[in-house]
């Protein structure tokens, strides 16, 4: 099968694309620069230089399936990045695709895309996509997930089907353990409500186990929550990750609201004086870290026949070997 990749050069459609390689399948994949071209290449791929607002059908040649992983994904950035990538650029990406005649575009979403701040208890996907939420990454998830929906054309044969992990981890990550590591050894770590937080989690390998499945299977048109078995509490799994790595995390911890409030006054104080580089807490973050987020992944092992392939012990045990 012909399959190209969008976000090869990172976390997780570098996994994908790895995965889909030694499937046998052959896979091109995006690339902006030579760095990111070395990077495909080593995992098998044909870069194909381009972006998320220049790509066309051309870019795309012979694909039967889109991967579509890119984003911007980081907590700070210019106030167009979230609309301009997440949203501009998944819109490029169907268009082309669909102009390419590619018959399947998967989307890699994520549960933000229901979130405006609140608890989230066992939410399946009939919950609505917050459209409007209050944090940039989430709202513009939403309108990308919204508009991958809606492209979903069956009478054109094409097809499009959304993945929604939540927390991913796992080897090759480029965000949250990264970021923990870098706290903890600048003093800056801080729990929000002792970690009391609970959550479901996605590790990557499961995510690509749902990526390879949704190749073929996933009604068009629909999304599905990506999920490994069980929830943990936020100091439950961020202390097993840090311990994989030899970091201990200190215990101290402030209230979610205050953090929240932190989290605003420094995105104001960066804004007006135009500081460079990111603050060191984002409202996003404290609301991500204090926030119950528990999901319910039957419809994609109803309907996928997806059923995680790594547990959480099994994965935090790998982390271990090999850190």
């Amino acid at each position: 099968m012909q399959i190209f990749v969008t976000g090869a050069s990172g976390f997780v459609g570098g996994a994908a694309t790895r995965r889909l390689v030694a499937d046998g399948h052959s896979v091109s994949a995006m690339s902006r620069s030579a760095g990111s071209d070395l990077k495909i290449e080593a995992l098998g791929a044909q870069p194909v230089r381009c972006d998320l607002e220049d790509v066309t059908a051309a870019h795309l040649d012979s694909a039967d399936v889109v991967i579509h992983a890119a984003a911007f994904v980081e907590p700070w950035g210019p106030k167009d990045a979230w609309d301009r990538l997440n949203v501009g650029g998944t819109r490029r990406m169907l268009a082309a695709a669909k102009a390419a005649g590619v018959r399947r575009f998967v989307h890699i979403g994520t549960e933000a895309a229901i979130v405006h701040g609140q608890h989230v208890h066992m939410a399946d996907e009939t919950v609505p996509l917050s459209l409007d939420s209050p944090y940039p990454y989430c709202r513009t998830k939403a309108l990308a997930e919204q508009a991958v929906r809606q492209a979903n054309d069956p009478a054109a044969s094409f097809e499009t089907v959304v993945l929604r992990p939540r927390f991913i981890w796992g080897p090759g990550d480029q965000t949250i353990l990264p970021m923990i590591k870098a706290m903890a050894a600048s003093g800056q770590w801080s729990w929000f409500d002792h970690g009391r937080a609970v959550t479901s989690t996605t590790h990557v390998e499961n995510l690509v186990e749902a990526i390879v499945l949704a190749l073929d299977s996933g009604r068009g048109g629909e999304a599905y929550f990506i999920l490994d078995d069980g929830e943990r509490s936020m100091h439950e799994m961020i202390s097993g990750m840090a311990a994989s790595v030899g970091v201990a995390l200190p215990e101290r911890s402030l209230p979610g609201w205050l953090g929240h409030a932190i989290g605003a006054v420094l995105e104001g104080t960066w804004r007006t004086l135009r500081l460079k580089g990111a603050p060191p807490l984002t409202r996003h973050a404290a609301m991500v870290m204090s926030r119950d987020c528990t999901l319910i992944g039957d419809k994609a092992r109803r309907e996928m026949g997806y059923v995680p392939r790594i547990s959480v012990e099994e994965g935090l045990a790998a982390l271990r070997n090999q850190g």
